[in-house]
């Protein structure tokens, strides 16, 4: 088995960044969902409220975070800025301290983007000083914490998952879905589909470095959403199907991929092609 992709999300729910190269962190992979879109209350705004926001690209480079959107200019946040006014932040029930991006970047979110019921959006940065747990009682002895992800800092997804989830679609009469609607950070190739639902951990073959699975990750509103345009076509799809084709036959819902810890490697680096053992 080998990765096959590895991707990073800088600012949650915007367009991720393929990478050949990561390096690997308690937190996720370096910068993954270091920023957030929020509304003026804190509350985070994802695309299941704006699927607009697969529309605005993201870029890293060595001093600046860039957006981009077809209908704007450029906004260029600087990476080793850490003086700006705090705030609290509120991903599902947890509270995190944030620090706010500026008028610049509201304006510009909201101008690309609209408001949200009326309130206007704005751009934060996680407080690298906070530890924000991961539910404890799906750990398995480590201690993990995330940024700003949903719940875990790792989503590793199989390509023979999709392959297996694009026939049932074909056979519906439906266009087969790219892994982007599954927005995860390694995607791995060489495995039966939906084996990693029964790993424990993955590492590399060295042992420099090896991710706990943790949790089956039940999929949301966002895997409708076509990641290049912004756009629902098939209302549904592909939830329907997979709580059809029963992923998680004792969980009720749609199930595709899985929630991973950093057990040990923090600082190691991951590549696109690398040999992975379970």
């Amino acid at each position: 088995m080998r990765i096959k992709e590895l991707n990073v999300y800088p600012v949650k729910s915007l367009r991720g960044i393929a990478l050949e190269q990561a390096t690997l962190g308690v937190r996720g992979l370096a910068y993954d969902r270091n920023w957030m879109v929020v509304d003026q209350v804190g509350r985070f705004v994802t695309q299941r409220q704006m699927p607009g926001m697969a529309r605005v690209t993201v870029r890293l480079e060595d001093d600046w975070l860039v957006l981009e959107h077809p209908e704007a200019q450029p906004l260029a946040v600087a990476l080793a800025r850490r003086d700006q006014p705090r705030l609290t932040a509120y991903v599902w029930d947890d509270a995190c301290p944030a620090l706010d991006e500026g008028e610049e970047a509201a304006d510009w979110l909201t101008g690309v983007l609209g408001d949200l019921r009326g309130s206007r959006l704005r751009l934060v940065r996680f407080d690298d000083g906070h530890r924000r747990p991961v539910e404890a009682r799906h750990l398995q002895g480590e201690v993990a914490h995330t940024a700003f992800a949903d719940g875990y800092p790792y989503l590793i997804a199989s390509q023979g998952s999709l392959d297996a989830l694009n026939v049932v679609l074909q056979e519906k009469g439906l266009i087969p879905l790219p892994m982007n609607r599954f927005r995860p950070n390694i995607v791995v190739e060489g495995a039966a589909a939906f084996a990693e639902d029964g790993w424990h951990e993955v590492g590399s073959v060295e042992g420099h470095y090896r991710l706990g699975l943790r949790k089956p990750c039940q999929r949301c509103k966002i895997t409708t959403i076509d990641q290049a345009r912004g756009t629902i076509d098939v209302p549904g799809e592909p939830l329907q199907t997979l709580i059809e084709m029963k992923t998680q036959p004792l969980r009720p819902g749609a199930y595709f991929g899985q929630n991973a810890t950093l057990l040990a490697g923090a600082g190691e680096s991951i590549t696109v092609g690398e040999t992975l053992l379970v």
